[in-house]
């Protein structure tokens, strides 16, 4: 597949509809299940919460090549939003999808706090976005990740 014009899409949990849902997860599976071989459960009770939202980047065709869960966590009080499930498709990789989802889920997340649990090898592309280590490496699934945080003061941090 060649350069993806896509356009991007935003809804909280409660407005997406099943079809849209449904191609958000098969998406998910594809890239963090199916593609390494890692069976867990990615359906895991999020999705539908609330405070979820939900970014992602349809083709002209329809077709969802990419998608970024928001999520807000209210820790000791305060707000803090956690961006996961960031992925695109095999075939629109290497284009800026995902700078893209990340930029427009930060905009969102404005000057609150926002972790991430991030795959080691990309903890560079989230430190470019404001995001610093926040803790010892550990093994998701058998995955490593990096805790990371992008605190308020880091909204001024260029991509």
């Amino acid at each position: 597949m060649g350069l993806v014009t896509a356009a991007l899409r935003r809804a909280w949990a409660k407005d997406l509809d099943a079809p849209t849902l449904y191609q958000l997860l098969r998406l998910r599976i594809e890239v963090f299940v199916v593609e390494p071989a890692c069976p867990y459960p990615e359906l895991d009770g999020h999705d539908l919460l609330a405070e979820t939202r939900h970014f992602w980047l349809e083709a002209p065709d329809g077709a969802v090549i990419g998608t970024l869960r928001l999520m807000e966590e209210h820790a000791g009080g305060e707000k803090v939003f956690r961006i996961g499930r960031l992925c695109t498709t095999h075939s629109a990789r290497g284009q800026g999808h995902a700078t893209r989802l990340l930029r427009a889920a930060l905009a969102e997340v404005g000057d609150y706090p926002c972790r991430v649990d991030a795959q080691h090898y990309l903890a560079d592309m989230y430190a470019r976005h404001g995001f610093a280590r926040d803790g010892d490496e550990f093994l998701d699934n058998g995955v490593p990740h990096v805790p990371m945080l992008r605190s308020g003061s880091a909204v001024g941090t260029p991509p």
